[in-house]
Parts: C-alpha cells; structure tokens; sequence
C-alpha cells in the first residue's frame, strides 16, 4: 500500500512540474516579451530568498512573481508602471537596489553603522582592559606563597 501511494505522490510531483514548465514555455513565444521580463526580473528582488533576483530564484514566490510581470507586459504595462505597481505592493524591498531615501537609509548605512559601532566597543574594551592590568597589584610574599602551595596541591593529585 506504502509503494502505491509512494507511485502516485511521484507521479503527481512530476505533473506538476511539467505542467509550471509547459506554461513557461507557453508564455515564452514572444521573445521582445522575455527580454523586457528577463530586465525586470533581474531589477526584482525575491521577497523570500537572500539576496537573490526573481530571476536567479526558484522559489514559489519568485515565480508567482515572474508570472505576474509576464501578465503586466502581455496586459501592455510599461516598465515603470510595473516597477511601481511592485513597490506598491511589496514596499522598496522588492527592489534588487534600492533608492536612497529617508526610509532605506538604514539599509543603506545600517552595516557601515554597525561596523563602526562594534569597532568602537572593540576599543574601549582594550582600553579597560589595559587599565584594569595597569592598576593590577602584585601579590604579597604571604598570598604568593599560598597560591604556589594551592598549586602543587593541585598538581599532585
């Protein structure tokens, strides 16, 4: 029963992709088409992916996405309406680079923020540090030589 039903979710998997695929190749008869989506895809960010374009990705959305934009240019959209018609949508993300503005100014400069941040906590820990073992006094002859008999104590067990 476990080998029939192991048959069939295969065959099932295999339909669908050649029912995605059929669809692509169907929708790819215009080639002035492809190459305007092939642009927007690689000026499209894939939501769910890292820092991949919708046409670098094989996710689900990315191709949702890439069939939405293959709609808009059979619908006869521009360039920009569809460019904005995903900013809408999905906010400056969706952009593969996005503008510089208020808003995205922390991705902008959010990691170079970062960087200097954690080399500024870097030093004033160096500096404590250094002033911590400056300020350091040296044992007396009395705790010297308790710490050397806690030692060998210590080494011959």
């Amino acid at each position: 029963m476990k080998f029939f039903a192991l048959i069939f979710a295969l065959l099932f998997a295999s339909t669908v992709t050649f029912a995605s695929s059929t669809t692509e190749a169907a929708l790819a008869d215009d080639p002035v088409a492809e190459k305007r989506l092939q642009k927007l895809s690689e000026e499209l960010r894939c939501l769910v992916c890292q820092n991949q374009t919708i046409a670098d990705s094989n996710a689900e959305l990315a191709q949702d996405l890439r069939r939405e934009v293959r709609s808009m240019i059979k619908d006869g959209k521009t360039d920009k309406e569809i460019v904005d018609f995903m900013v809408t949508r999905y906010g400056d993300f969706v952009l593969y680079r996005p503008p510089v503005k208020g808003i995205t100014l922390l991705l902008w400069g959010g990691p170079i923020a970062l960087m200097l941040l954690g080399l500024f906590a870097l030093q004033r820990y160096l500096r404590q540090r250094a002033t911590r073992i400056n300020e350091a006094k040296p044992l007396s002859a009395d705790e010297t030589s308790r710490a050397e008999a806690l030692l060998k104590e210590i080494n011959s067990k």
